[in-house]
């Protein structure tokens, strides 16, 4: 069995959104908190792409950041498991290729900042050289500036300054949603390229399910801070349990079927700071009951490799 690099435990995260103190003490206002992340597990396999799907404000971003060390968790824990014995590497590829790079230095330069200190001088220009001819670039591209290169060819540069650091880990937080269409089939070739010649691991975010489907090897759908599917990506695809996870494949477009009829849904996302009671998603389900207004709904493993929670589903 593959080894794990990432281990995710119980994991949850909130936030103080109180009122200033001397408003609170005006109006008798409560303190109040956004619960961002609550109680997600889930383990990435070495070698293997992990993708997590949802709408904006989902949690999909705060979980990557606690994953990253960005942030710390109010309650579980993040394991980061490190290959021959030394300890655990990871790299982030944001989303804007523009702002994740210093204007002002030459990209050599960026791309050597993250490497081994046992590199020397010789040595980490011979590896930048390298690292650029990985993804598709010039090694004579180091002494150029950021604002030289186009959109798609600065996410290659993030990327090769994300491998210069020899990660475990790459943390893909909607690395292509910020360039064009035929830009972004490009960048996900080289991504899948490379983690075939590299053996490389990635944690995907993405609210783009085609890009997920052509990436991922396992799945997790979320919804307001919680894990509600999971699985193999193929058979979450093919065979969707959760009622949240088919409606968010009802807007993939079909080449085949573009005049599909789709249902239509008059309810809005509830707030974060007003959570209905029991399956958070229970005001905008079609199989909702009395149990889903009342008891939360937990993770429970399928036959077919998949965990859902969905009380209509499991019972």
């Amino acid at each position: 069995m593959p080894a794990a690099v990432v281990s995710v435990r119980d994991v949850g995260r909130s936030f103080d959104v109180s009122a200033p103190l001397v408003q609170r003490l005006v109006t008798r206002a409560p303190r109040r908190s956004v619960r961002a992340v609550d109680g997600v597990s889930f383990e990435i396999e070495e070698g293997t792409t992990f993708a997590i799907v949802g709408e904006s404000g989902c949690g999909k971003s705060t979980l990557t950041r606690l994953v990253a060390g960005l942030d710390t968790p109010s309650e579980g824990e993040v394991t980061l498991l490190g290959r021959l014995g030394r300890g655990p590497r990871l790299q982030m590829v944001f989303q804007d290729p523009v702002g994740s790079l210093n204007p002002r230095w030459r990209i050599g330069r960026s791309i050597a900042e993250p490497m081994p200190e046992r590199l020397s001088g010789a040595a980490r220009q011979a590896r930048v050289a390298e690292l650029l001819q990985t993804v598709g670039l010039a090694a004579d591209d180091a002494a150029k500036f950021p604002h030289e290169f186009s959109g798609g060819q600065r996410q290659r540069i993030a990327i090769a300054r994300a491998l210069a650091a020899e990660a475990d880990l790459l943390l893909l937080d909607e690395p292509t949603s910020a360039l064009d269409v035929s830009v972004q089939a490009q960048v996900l070739n080289l991504l899948k390229d490379l983690q075939d010649r590299l053996g490389l691991t990635y944690l995907f975010i993405s609210h783009n399910l085609a890009v997920v489907r052509f990436m991922a090897d396992r799945l997790a759908i979320m919804y307001l801070g919680r894990i509600v599917e999971e699985g193999p990506a193929g058979r979450l695809f093919d065979a969707p349990a959760h009622p949240y996870t088919r409606k968010l494949l009802e807007t993939v477009p079909d080449v085949d079927n573009p005049r599909r009829a789709r249902e239509t849904e008059g309810f809005e996302v509830p707030s974060p700071l007003d959570l209905p009671g029991g399956c958070t998603f229970h005001p905008r389900c079609p199989l909702a009951g009395d149990r889903c207004r009342n008891e939360r709904p937990v993770l429970r493993d399928r036959p077919n490799g998949t965990r859902v929670a969905c009380h209509a589903v499991t019972d």
